[in-house]
């Protein structure tokens, strides 16, 4: 039997995720992404799946939806780990939040308690 080693309950949620690539050493650009599809959140982190393939450690700009009501959580993340997907059409990726505004986090936490009553 598989332990989980994460910090934070996931929460299973389909919902929209605008990501910018944030320029670095790596990246010169920073090249929007546009929308992508979430498949489950913590506060510390969300695994999306995309059509467009990110290098692990590649810093993002996020907008993740949130619904009831809708509003938007904006903060940063990193790219931690990518799978590839139907012969590389579709990757998913998990992507750890990091210089998130606490005010943001805060709202990302009140939302998931809700969603698990």
């Amino acid at each position: 039997m598989s332990q989980e080693k994460r910090k934070a309950r996931r929460i299973k949620k389909e919902g929209k995720v605008k990501i910018s690539l944030i320029p670095n050493d790596k990246h010169k650009s920073g090249k929007a992404i546009s929308y992508h599809l979430s498949k489950d959140i913590s506060f510390l982190g969300v695994k999306i799946l995309s059509n467009t393939f990110l290098p692990i450690d590649s810093l993002l700009k996020l907008e993740v939806s949130l619904t009831k009501p809708p509003r938007f959580i904006s903060g940063m993340g990193r790219v931690r780990w990518v799978k590839s997907r139907y012969a590389d059409e579709l990757f998913e990726m998990g992507i750890e939040f990091i210089n998130t505004p606490k005010n943001q986090i805060k709202a990302l936490k009140k939302h998931l308690e809700e969603m698990e009553k």
